[in-house]
């Protein structure tokens, strides 16, 4: 049993040897086999990286809006060719104070802020960043959402109510304005007013950039934007946290008769308004994402069927060219398996070689892509192995028959072959 095993190692070992001589002994052609290889695994692992890190960055953007939080909003944050948005327009418009209504009323609801916001330019002396998203709300923000701060605080209720001019910066914002101190404390200009900052808040990185991000937003106190910016078609959002372990949509059936009892709709008739979650917008993603991984695989698919048939091909020549070396082989005992063997491994070693050239460029074109649209990257190891695997089953399937064909041929035949 030792031995055959002994024996059987020998024979696949001779059989990698020859494989890759053979590959060796005719570098350019083996190169030229590899493109259809080379340009569908560049393909697949490609389209993964960027397709993860898209879904990282959508992720990480909706964690932004907090998993458990429902919005009562005039607008729907999902669409399509049929909205009615004659209707949506000429609804009446959100107001703050429907988020102490909420607090006061809902018994599954933790708790609720108003949040309004605009874009203006923040200097300090001569730094300047723009455009800065000025987010606006309550100190209830902080019960909403979860705020993590790297340093000073969150504005308080007393700040709110008397309209201080303080204000919380993102890590982008205090980095541009304040490079080479710590911002804590100092004064900046938002629109040209003049605000104290209090607090910075941790950076959130990759994934999370751009004027909509964390790291680049100032939270004031709502009166205070009331007083600077005006609340008139601002589009408020009324934001509530779900409480724990509440089912979401019992939460947001009570919220919805709350809102209605609060604009006065009138019984029979539709909301004046929309209760918006992350989950909608999700199911209103995933159709984007399966068509975007279906276009990928069938663009994957024809490049491995055209470099698998190049493969194929190639292998024929290979296996003719070889004909009197196999009647050779054979006719000195060497087993229709070990010519099997050896030109299945010549196919699957030209794949594989092929493969590890098209994770390579893959890898560089996902971070000349991430570069140029400033998302994210992530090649996971389990991508790579899918990719190797791929080039595996290809060098199977399409170095099959001709390895067979070179495995089954006469030895006196192939002796006489010229």
């Amino acid at each position: 049993m030792v031995k055959k095993l002994n024996f059987l190692l020998y024979e696949l070992l001779e059989a990698i040897r020859t494989g890759l001589r053979a590959i060796a002994s005719h570098k350019m052609r083996s190169a030229l086999t590899m493109v259809g290889i080379v340009i569908g695994i560049t393909s697949v692992t490609a389209m993964v990286t960027v397709i993860n890190g898209i879904e990282q960055f959508f992720e990480n953007t909706l964690s932004e809006l907090g998993t458990d939080v429902a919005y009562v909003e005039k607008w729907p944050w999902t669409g399509g060719p049929n909205t009615k948005w004659w209707e949506y327009i000429n609804r009446p418009e959100i107001k703050p104070e429907l988020a102490e209504t909420i607090s006061d009323r809902a018994r599954l609801v933790a708790a609720a802020a108003p949040v309004v916001s605009t874009s203006r330019p923040v200097t300090h002396g001569s730094y300047s960043i723009a455009p800065v998203m000025i987010e606006a709300s309550t100190s209830a923000y902080e019960r909403v959402h979860v705020v993590e701060l790297a340093s000073g605080r969150f504005y308080s209720e007393l700040d709110n109510r008397t309209a201080r001019r303080v204000a919380v910066i993102g890590a982008n914002v205090a980095e541009a304005l304040f490079p080479a101190e710590n911002a804590l404390g100092k004064s900046v200009r938002i629109a040209g007013h003049r605000f104290q900052v209090i607090g910075v808040m941790e950076k959130k990185g990759q994934g999370a950039e751009g004027p909509g991000s964390i790291d680049q937003r100032a939270r004031i106190p709502l009166e205070t934007f009331a007083n600077i910016f005006g609340l008139r078609y601002r589009g408020v959002s009324v934001q509530a946290r779900i409480a724990p372990g509440v089912d979401p949509d019992a939460a947001k059936d009570e919220l919805t008769g709350i809102v209605r009892v609060a604009r006065a709709v009138p019984a029979g008739e539709d909301d004046n308004f929309e209760i918006n979650d992350l989950e909608e917008l999700r199911a209103e993603l995933a159709p984007v994402k399966r068509m975007i991984y279906g276009v990928g695989i069938f663009l994957t698919a024809l490049a491995l069927l055209v470099g698998g048939i190049g493969v194929m091909n190639i292998m024929f020549v290979s296996v003719k060219e070889r004909t009197r070396e196999i009647g050779i082989r054979k006719a000195v005992g060497a087993k229709r398996r070990t010519i099997l063997i050896q030109f299945l491994i010549e196919a699957v070693a030209i794949c594989l070689a092929g493969g590890l050239i098209g994770v390579g460029f893959a890898t560089i074109c996902a971070q000349l892509l991430s570069m140029a649209l400033s998302l994210p990257t992530l090649l996971p190891i389990g991508t790579i192995f899918l990719a190797f695997a791929i080039c595996t089953f290809v060098g199977l399937v399409f170095g099959l028959a001709p390895a067979w064909a070179g495995a089954k041929s006469d030895p006196i035949e192939s002796l006489r072959y010229e």
